[in-house]
């Protein structure tokens, strides 16, 4: 597999999301490079990135190995997608353009079908691209950063059950967009608020012990992120 250098670093991060690479698991820089076929320099680069947004840590007599995030920290990003999700709705509301509204709209729309017809895995793609949307609508290119990186460490770090009532879900998703529609600050912030609450109960930690999510007893080296 060949991908320009430009995107060594989403690979990467992609496949650790996946569970290419294992936790604690080593990522030497030739074995990367081979793998995406480009030189170390784009996977020394991306591996600083990695390790700046928590994927990755840099051990001493390891090098660069895939992060093994605690419980506390892995319950920590839910907080924080709670906090910051209702935030960037109601900047939303304030900020979005016309071509937001069609696409949170098309995106409903869409969502709403298929919620009546069942599919589980069309609505998990469609809701990504829900709140990804409603991200960049609030007009802070650090708020939707932010919230991108929550989201690709929720989906490393959590599996997600199916809602039970998908139909009301994406009511909900309606709901924010016809209060960012209107402007509506207060209101899309709450909705959204409501709906992230609900969404988190879904949530379930991958793993578990020795080979997954650990105990935060256990130190990483984390020296290197204070350089």
């Amino acid at each position: 597999m060949r991908i320009p250098a430009h995107s060594v670093c989403t690979a990467i991060r992609d496949d650790i999301v996946a569970g290419v690479y294992e936790r604690g698991g080593r990522l030497t820089e030739e074995l990367l490079a081979r793998r995406y076929g480009v030189s170390r320099v784009p996977v020394r680069e991306a591996l600083r990135t990695l390790e700046a947004e928590g994927f990755v840590v840099t051990r001493r007599h390891a090098g660069a190995c895939v992060a093994e995030p605690t419980e506390q920290e892995a319950a920590d990003l839910l907080e924080m997608r709670m906090l910051l999700e209702p935030l960037g709705a109601s900047r939303a509301a304030q900020r979005r353009t016309e071509a937001h509204l069609k696409v949170l709209r098309g995106l409903v729309r869409l969502g709403q079908e298929r919620a009546r017809r069942g599919g589980s895995e069309d609505l998990r793609s469609l809701g990504g691209w829900f709140h990804e949307t409603l991200a960049q609508a609030s007009g802070s290119p650090a708020l939707t950063s932010m919230l991108t990186q929550l989201r690709h460490k929720i989906a490393w770090m959590y599996a997600v059950d199916a809602p039970a009532n998908p139909v009301d879900a994406w009511a909900e998703h309606g709901a924010i967009v016809d209060a960012v529609a209107r402007g509506d600050a207060e209101r899309a912030r709450a909705i959204t608020s409501l709906h992230t609450e609900r969404s988190t109960a879904a949530h379930r930690l991958r793993f578990g012990g020795a080979n997954g999510v650990r105990n935060s007893q256990h130190p990483v080296n984390m020296s290197s992120l204070r350089h």
